[in-house]
């Protein structure tokens, strides 16, 4: 058997290994048996991805042909793992905070859930990984012919293209079966991501085994290779400083935005603290990784023939020395590293066109009807495996029209370059509350632009898509406007010229984009949780209500989730509320939510305007979110409005209760009222008229019981007088008849006549002053003021029930304003009572005396017309009184 027949039976038994290591992951986390799935290592290697069959074979031939150049591609990495851990934990924070499908929807998702946005990145997204794809696909195709070549017994050497085109296939085949098992794109691809663990580690062996055999098997020791890197050409390459710095920026920007690299350093994530463990392991990793490179790039130099392509050393060399089987696992290494990236850049992009361009386009044509009455999962599912096809086979057009003939590495380039231009618009959408979805537009389209002349449309080759004469006279024969020498910086590297201006005229257009635009109010509340993921990683920016139905968004569920899993989430949402069934209250929460378990399977802009065609609209309103200037703020303020609502809504059902209660007291109030002043009128009268009939019934009555009877009769009368003076003189204050008469007066004296009138000198009571502080002049209706005084005073006569009884008047001046408290020392007013004394039914103490209950409402009315007030103080020993008179003398006199 031939050498390439093995090895094309050796790469079908691995790919079914493949197949059955990515099965048994997926049953055994379907299972809950996958505990080791979710190890932190699993995740570190699955960072692999990144080490590309550019990595290992192109590593070797960057060293042969530009020296230590090939250590930038590594650098940038390790320093973002090091430095920049707190950046990758935000986006991780944020992608499991806000469902993130990928860097196309948290790009969306932050300005706005803008599928405009989400759309632009795709297809740079697509236009720039489309090269690496192809990178893939000849690394396995050259491969293929480095067998073939030192294989005798083949007659024809197999076809570049149709070795590319099985590859391709067979590819897309592995993808589909396992990165679309489900829909939710936010659920870990347990057997893919198993599987590229396991390439990683086959990989990294095949590498090493390579650099052990080179350097003790062919070079003699460790003293012998360093002396051959010493005598060949890689010792003396010289790098410019310029495209050294550019290159390790470049390959770190690009770790950052590769979307094969975010799906599983963000999608894929299980845990945060991974990436504890990752900082430190996966450095380790590249460092593994480029161990030998410079001995193999040396050693081939100077044993393989001249014009050997140095892409294939790790190849070309075991072969050589006729080491078949270490050839063969050094193609199994580059084969795990061209499958591991093809695979997952697949699942990425893939879920990128189906959530932001093929799902808004069948949501579009289909007017929004069949996300109802259409199964939204089976057009989802198949609109990512037919992307996935799709992307494969662009790579493998890209491949057909560059020739297969572009080094490794140039090609690796052009994919870093491109997706470079997601950085302004991913770095400030994290750490500046400021920036808008126009500036994002703006820097992306035009770094694409810039990219796509400078750069990805040169590399087909002069004359191939751009002419020649582009290339020498410029764009519209404007000199300043040639793709190799941009405004006139000639004689600069093409990658670092292409990625100097796109980047900069990127960042400069997202900058003034966003400072002279004004964002919308979902882009500022997203902003915030955004820049602040920390502090709101639970409260995703909101819906506002609307005339949402919840049969409507179930069903709508239920074709993208499946029936099981909607109707659980539905359930669970209407229990929470309090609800029987499976139909929740459609409130601004639970659309939340269900915004964010859609978002999982369609993308967050996809579900937000699906669920905005079933509610009629979402947002938050300016007012609210403009009453505080910072974002945080907004969100932190509109919540608390929410509660503030529900919460006012409580104090006014508490004090429609107390309302309530407050009536059915002065109801009874007034009953009493109608039943004593009817009492009160008719005890009087009764007198009179009894007395009246002795008076002219009895002729034989002695002058002494004449003049008895005739005084019960005038003390009735003057009795009744009184009343009726009450009734009147309540009357007239609360209808505003009363006409003021203005005097000047000291208030000891006013004091001195109201005990008098009260009937304390001679009595029980004893009252206590501070005459002193009562040498105040006032200037005011001094018998009305008076009248005030005298009721508070015989109140305390009639009701106080302390041992002796005792008042004390105290007076003082607070904030321009006279203050009487009038406090005894009995057992006060029940507590019930004290909302309901000054109101007009109202009697203290009715049990130990009578009277009509009119005297402090007078009182009330006399101190409102007075410009003052008086007022119960509760929490003193006994009854207290306060009367507030202004001592500028401006009286209500209404």
């Amino acid at each position: 058997m031939t050498t390439l027949n093995v090895l094309i039976l050796v790469c079908i038994l691995y790919v079914v290994f493949l197949f059955a290591v990515a099965f048994a992951a997926d049953r055994a986390a379907l299972r809950g048996r996958g505990s080791w799935l979710r190890s932190p290592y699993v995740y570190t290697l699955s960072l692999s991805i990144y080490c590309t069959a550019w990595t290992f074979y192109g590593a070797v031939g960057f060293a042969a042909r530009s020296g230590l150049e090939f250590v930038t591609i590594y650098l940038g990495p390790t320093l973002i793992m090091i430095g920049w851990w707190w950046t990758l934990r935000k986006m991780v924070r944020v992608g499991r905070s806000q469902r993130i499908t990928s860097i196309a929807d948290l790009i969306s998702s932050r300005y706005g859930k803008s599928n405009l946005l989400a759309v632009i990145v795709t297809v740079l997204a697509v236009i720039g990984t489309t090269p690496y794809i192809a990178l893939q696909l000849q690394s396995v195709t050259l491969s293929f012919a480095a067998f073939a070549e030192t294989d005798l017994t083949a007659t024809t050497l197999p076809d570049m293209h149709s070795t590319a085109l099985w590859v391709a296939g067979g590819l897309a085949l592995f993808t589909i079966l396992f990165g679309t098992r489900n829909l939710d794109a936010n659920e870990r691809h347990h057997g893919v991501v198993m599987a590229i663990a396991l390439e990683a580690v086959v990989k990294l062996c095949a590498l090493l085994a390579v650099g052990i055999f080179v350097v003790w098997g062919l070079s003699g020791g460790v003293a012998a290779t360093l002396d051959r890197i010493d005598a060949s050409a890689i010792a003396h390459f010289e790098v410019s400083g310029s495209r050294w710095i550019g290159l390790t920026m470049l390959s770190a920007v690009a770790f950052l935005c590769l979307p094969r690299m975010f799906q599983v350093m963000v999608v894929e994530n299980e845990d945060e603290d991974h990436l504890r463990t990752a900082a430190w392991a996966f450095p380790t990793y590249l460092m593994l990784m480029s161990l030998f490179v410079v001995p193999i790039a040396a050693v081939g130099l100077e044993l393989m023939p001249e014009g050997a392509n140095p892409d294939l050393f790790v190849l070309t060399l075991p072969l050589m020395d006729g080491r078949d089987g270490l050839a063969i696992l050094s193609f199994l290494g580059g084969f795990s590293s061209a499958t591991s990236m093809v695979i997952v850049a697949a699942i990425a992009l893939s879920t990128m066109v189906s959530n932001h361009v093929v799902m808004p386009l069948w949501l579009y044509f289909s007017g929004g009807a069949a996300m109802v009455s259409g199964d939204v999962r089976h057009v989802a599912l198949l609109a990512r495996r037919l992307s996935i096809a799709g992307v494969v086979l662009l790579g493998y057009v890209y491949f057909r029209l560059s020739g297969g003939g572009t080094a490794l590495a140039a090609i690796g380039l052009i994919a870093f370059a491109g997706v470079a231009q997601f950085m302004p618009a991913l770095m400030g959408g994290l750490f500046w509350r400021g920036a808008t979805r126009t500036g994002a537009l703006a820097g992306l389209i035009v770094g694409a632009v810039v990219w796509i002349y400078c750069l990805f449309l040169p590399s087909f080759g002069p004359s191939m898509v751009l002419p020649q004469v582009v290339f020498d006279e410029g764009l519209f024969g404007l000199h300043w406007l040639r793709p190799r020498a941009l405004f006139g910086s000639e004689g600069m590297d093409p990658v670092v010229h292409a990625v100097l201006w796109s980047l900069l005229l990127n960042t400069a257009a997202f900058v003034l984009g966003s400072l002279l635009s004004f964002p919308q109010p979902v882009e500022r509340l997203q902003g915030a949780q955004f820049v602040n993921v920390f502090d709101h990683s639970g409260t995703p920016g909101g819906w506002t209500g609307g005339m949402a139905q919840s049969e409507d968004l179930l069903i709508m569920a239920q074709r993208i989730m499946g029936a099981a899993e909607a109707q659980a989430l539905f359930a669970e949402a209407a229990q929470r509320q309090g609800l029987a069934g499976y139909l929740p209250e459609p409130s601004p929460t639970f659309l939340q939510e269900l915004e964010r378990e859609l978002s999982g399977s369609v993308g967050a802009a996809t579900a937000h305007a699906m669920i905005s065609q079933i509610v009629g609209g979402a947002a938050v309103s300016v007012e609210d979110l403009m009453a505080v200037a910072d974002e945080t703020a907004q969100i932190m303020e509109y919540s608390s409005q929410l509660e503030a609502k529900s919460q006012e809504l409580v104090r006014t059902a508490r004090q429609l209760r107390q309302a309530n209660e407050k009536l059915t007291q002065l109801s009874v109030q007034k009953d009493g009222f109608l039943s004593q002043i009817s009492h009160e009128l008719r005890t009087p009268m009764t007198s009179i008229r009894a007395f009246s009939e002795i008076l002219r019934d009895t002729g034989d009555l002695t002058p002494e019981e004449q003049s008895k009877y005739a005084s019960v009769i005038h003390d009735e009368a003057v009795r009744l007088t009184r009343l009726l003076d009450d009734l009147l003189d309540l009357s007239v204050l609360e209808n505003g008849q009363v006409v003021l008469h203005v005097q000047t007066g000291s208030l000891a004296d006013l004091l001195d006549r109201a005990e008098r009138a009260a009937g304390v000198q001679g009595g029980t009571l004893r009252v206590m002053r501070d005459r002193m502080a009562e040498a105040v002049a006032l200037t005011t209706d001094l018998d009305r003021l008076v009248q005030v005084f005298i009721n508070l005073i015989a109140n305390a006569r009639k009701y106080c029930d302390g041992q002796p009884p005792i008042l004390t008047i105290r007076t003082a001046i607070v904030d321009g304003e006279l203050v009487i408290d009038f406090t005894d020392n009995g057992s006060g007013i029940a507590p019930a009572q004290q909302a309901v004394i000054f109101e007009k039914f109202s009697r203290i103490g009715q049990h130990k005396a009578g009277g009509a209950g009119l005297g402090l409402a007078i009182c009330r009315e006399i101190m409102a017309r007075l410009g003052g007030a008086v007022s119960y103080l509760p929490g003193q020993k006994g009854a207290a009184f306060r009367v507030t008179l202004p001592l500028s003398a401006r009286m209500a006199a209404q």
